[in-house]
This record gives C-alpha cells, sequence and structure tokens, in this order.
C-alpha cells in the first residue's frame, strides 16, 4: 500500500493521533479536525523528511473545510501509529 493510501486509511478509521503541539496550532490557526482529514484526504504529499531519527516525517498540502491552503506534518511512529505532528495555515 502505497504511503499515502496508508496514510488516509488511518485518517478514515480515526485512527491516529495528535501532538499537543498540533493542537496548539489548531487553535492559533482556528483549524478544526474535520481541516486535517479533509486536507490529507483531498491532498498531495508535497514533501518527505527522512534525515530525523525518529523516522520519515511527511509534509502533506490541502485545503482546509473553508478553503485555505494548509499543511499537515504528519509520521508513522514505531508502532505504526499514524501521529500528526503540527498543522498550519500557509
Amino acid at each position: 500500500m502505497a504511503i499515502l493510501q496508508r496514510i488516509r486509511q488511518k485518517i478514515i478509521d480515526k485512527d491516529y493521533y495528535l501532538s499537543s503541539h498540533a493542537e496548539d496550532e489548531m487553535l492559533d490557526d482556528e483549524l478544526e479536525r474535520d481541516d486535517i482529514e479533509h486536507a490529507i484526504l483531498k491532498g498531495r504529499i508535497e514533501k518527505k523528511f527522512k534525515k530525523d531519527i525518529r523516522g520519515t516525517r511527511y509534509r502533506i498540502e490541502g485545503l482546509a473545510k473553508d478553503g485555505r491552503r494548509i499543511h499537515v506534518i504528519c509520521r508513522f511512529n514505531e508502532d505504526g501509529n499514524l501521529v500528526i505532528i503540527t498543522i498550519y495555515a500557509l
């Protein structure tokens, strides 16, 4: 299964975690979980960060429900869980 499909399946299954940093950033940019989910389900992987010792991070660019462009940074942890590290409006 391609990585974007794997990420999307975790979103569809509501099987992901938000970091406290992501929650803070969501509040700052007035974003909600629906915005994260919409961006991932309709967006694209814009960049991969492979040099992180904790694992590859993926920057997904997509649209929030209100049409704003946003970035979602996520990774799979060692247990295979999807973690949303941060999210921000562009």
